[in-house]
């Protein structure tokens, strides 16, 4: 008869599928935030737009799946934003 897989076995199973696929969403994370200050840094206000949107995107999932939590979704999304605003001085009337 087969030996019976213990609870701590499965858990570390679970756990390790978990780290890498977290893993994978940070890095995404991280890769938009360097392609927009990329664009940042060249004056390049279209190209930064769009790669704002990609962002603001990727931390929304990132914080739907639980990989990073409600809050530092939104102070992260906030200080790119007035990044953005800063370089580009657009108004908040806009």
């Amino acid at each position: 008869m087969a030996k019976k897989q213990t609870s701590a076995e499965k858990r570390f199973k679970q756990s390790e599928v978990r780290r890498i696929r977290n893993k994978a969403i940070k890095t995404r994370c991280k890769t938009r935030v360097k392609q927009f200050m990329k664009a940042v840094q060249d004056k390049d206000q279209k190209g930064a737009e769009e790669k704002f949107t990609l962002l603001q995107k990727e931390y929304d999932s990132a914080r739907s799946k639980g990989v990073i939590k409600r809050n530092a979704a939104a102070r992260k999304k906030s200080r790119m934003a007035s990044l953005y605003n800063k370089t580009f001085k657009v108004s908040a009337a806009e």
